[in-house]
């Protein structure tokens, strides 16, 4: 989401000391790094990257390998794509959102195998996998989550509470969703009101707003570590902490881009789109 402004609403959120989370190591040179994701059977990152309009398709976008130290493994591991965005991983493939696509990488090899049309989708953005093995993928600009299944996609859940859903999560029956926010332009991305966290039943598909984390801020990328949500917000760089009952707390700052995150269950990888970095944090 390159050259966006600002919501003009903002709640107010308890900030606390960014030394709640530390700065490990910082790779650079990528080109509008948008979501960093773990491949734990090959003991690495896969980074994706934009290149240009993020709703282009232009052919300039592709994906980054890093180890787990922040060393580049290959700087063009994947290319061929338009402009991905967040990922998943299901058995020995990776799956990456492309604007109206799901591109599909055999991670052995980094072949791109596939391309999975979604009819209907306007912005496709970020992904998951649950338990089960399905897959899901949001669509911002039309406040819907896709269900894709044996590579069939489907939508599971489409309903104006979602408001621009951004990052989305698998935990136990549900998922987390990070909201950018209600009334989106869809020229440049502002809102008329800024999002918050939700959750998805998977069984009902009930969409629920979690308590405390409304109308705070534009969020991008989310993830749970235990009973903990960590969320970014793009517009103003920010990392937040939630846990039921209280409210968002920021635990790191950075310039505006931060976008979708990823985690090894110990540390939080950052991708910073503005500044063509992905960041490494420990928490206290």
């Amino acid at each position: 989401m390159n050259h966006l402004i600002a919501s003009t609403a903002f709640a107010a959120i308890a900030f606390v000391s960014t030394a709640q989370a530390g700065e490990l190591w910082r790779a650079t040179g990528f080109e509008q790094p948008e979501s960093a994701l773990v491949d734990a059977a090959h003991n690495r990152i896969v980074v994706s990257n934009i290149v240009g309009n993020p709703g282009a398709a232009d052919g300039n976008g592709y994906l980054s390998l890093l180890s787990m130290d922040g060393k580049v493994l290959a700087r063009h591991w994947v290319d061929g794509m338009d402009a991905p965005k967040g990922m998943a991983i299901s058995a020995d493939r990776l799956y990456a959102a492309d604007i109206t696509k799901v591109r599909v990488v055999d991670l052995a090899s980094g072949r791109l195998v596939e391309t999975i049309d979604v009819p209907g989708a306007v912005f496709l953005n970020d992904m998951t996998e649950d338990s089960a093995g399905k897959l899901y993928v949001s669509d911002m600009l039309a406040d819907t989550i896709y269900r894709i299944d044996g590579d069939r996609p489907e939508p599971f859940v489409k309903d104006p509470l979602l408001a621009s859903p951004n990052g989305v999560f698998a935990d136990d029956g549900r998922l987390i969703v990070a909201s950018w926010g209600k009334g989106i332009n869809k020229t440049d991305f502002s809102t008329a009101e800024p999002g918050g966290l939700l959750s998805v039943d998977l069984a009902t598909k009930k969409v629920t707003p979690l308590p405390g984390a409304q109308n705070f801020a534009d969020l991008d990328g989310v993830i749970a570590m235990g009973d903990t949500i960590y969320a970014t917000a793009y517009m103003t760089g920010t990392l937040y902490s939630y846990k039921p009952g209280r409210a968002p707390t920021a635990v790191a700052q950075f310039k505006p881009g931060s976008a979708d995150i990823g985690t090894d269950g110990e540390k939080i990888f950052v991708p910073l789109m503005g500044e063509g970095e992905v960041v490494a944090l420990s928490l206290d």
